[in-house]
């Protein structure tokens, strides 16, 4: 399979760099995404779920 890879042009190294890129940069939206939620969940005044809320006493 590396013989298949190796010096096709140039395409193979863009794929190399574009593909790990591409995994950061939708995990970085996906993060930006949900703490913009949470915030604008705690700026409303929303209760917070239980999952969220501290841990009981014990």
């Amino acid at each position: 399979m590396f013989a298949v890879l190796a010096h096709q042009g140039g395409w193979d190294e863009i794929l190399l760099v574009a593909g790990p890129l591409a995994i950061i940069g939708g995990l970085l939206w996906l993060a930006n995404r949900r703490v913009t939620a949470k915030l604008a969940e705690a700026e409303s005044g929303a209760d917070p779920t239980p999952a969220e809320s501290s841990p009981p006493n014990r």
